[in-house]
């Protein structure tokens, strides 16, 4: 993970590797900025949507036991999400490098859709 300090907090920089290992602890909320139609198509298992266009920050949840990490489709929204969050008064905030393709470049498990039928189907890479 890599961190850089702004004026008013701190953005973190995590691989798709690091998201994956605290999604399946437990330990992040993963929240997708893209919009609901590419959110429907295909997304990781597990993640909440706030697509970034209607995004207030306010209604996300605490950081209290649980971090925060945005993603989209390349890391360029969830990067301006994450600036949105640190000028709404968040401290510190997170969001995955590359985004979703990324994430299947790097062969993680999704959810996408089964074309012959529309039914969400999990791709194991």
């Amino acid at each position: 993970m890599k961190s850089e300090e702004l004026n008013n907090g701190i953005v973190e920089t995590w691989t798709p590797e690091e998201v994956a290992a605290a999604l399946n602890a437990g330990e992040i909320v993963l929240i997708d900025v893209r919009t609901p139609a590419e959110y429907a198509f295909e997304h990781i298992e597990g993640s909440l949507l706030s697509p970034m266009a209607f995004t207030d920050p306010k209604n996300f949840p605490t950081q209290d036991g649980k971090r925060i990490v945005l993603h989209c489709g390349s890391g360029i929204r969830s990067g301006r999400v994450a600036d949105m969050c640190l000028g709404a008064g968040f401290g510190r905030i997170a969001h995955m490098e590359g985004g979703f393709g990324a994430w299947k470049a790097a062969a993680l498990p999704y959810i996408a859709t089964d074309m012959a039928t529309g039914a969400p189907k999990r791709m194991v890479p």
